[in-house]
């Protein structure tokens, strides 16, 4: 087995951010034509054994009008929520804790390679150093305000652009992995 691995996919606003000031994603959408192309999402959830995302992230995919996006494991992550609704239960699993106890338990289910979803949940990853690789597409729009992707560190992290990859002349993915010295 190879070692375990927790990575990010995500989009940005080119000022950093993941979401507007309301929470929304519509922006996302200034570019359509990127559902178009592949950028890389399929090929990267085939090498991960499980999502692991915030409880935001969750409401947000469970507005979304279309079937259950996902055939991997869900955790979702929250100390707020009592249970996962019911209509979700065959979907996901309800986890709390710190990043390190919420890998422990998806370890200890056999998922070893996460995909941690959602700022608040990447931005405590990140505080404790347990993010190896990012993938993060950056939409040029700036929004001028909303939730970032990137929070205050209490030391820094060095990572290297190992590959970078451009969508219809407008868009640019960098792929990130983490360098410990």
């Amino acid at each position: 087995m190879s070692n375990p691995t927790n990575k990010v996919f995500t989009a940005t606003s080119l000022d950093g951010y993941i979401a507007a000031a309301d929470g929304g994603i519509g922006w996302l959408d200034i570019f359509p034509e990127i559902n178009t192309v592949d950028s890389g999402y399929a090929a990267f959830t085939k090498n991960i054994d499980a999502l692991l995302m915030g409880r935001s992230t969750f409401e947000t995919v469970c507005n979304f009008d279309v079937p259950w996006p996902y055939t991997k494991p869900v955790y979702v992550a929250s100390k707020s929520m009592a249970k996962i609704p019911e209509e979700y239960t065959d979907k996901a699993i309800l986890i709390s804790g710190t990043p390190t106890e919420m890998i422990t338990t998806a370890h200890a289910n056999g998922h070893h390679n996460l995909y941690i979803d959602g700022g608040q949940l990447i931005q405590s990853f990140l505080q404790e150093d347990l993010i190896d690789e990012m993938v993060i597409t950056t939409i040029p729009v700036l929004l001028g305000g909303g939730i970032p992707l990137f929070g205050e560190m209490k030391n820094p992290l060095v990572f290297e652009c190992h590959k970078t990859l451009h969508f219809i002349s407008k868009i640019a993915q960098n792929h990130y992995r983490r360098q410990k010295r």
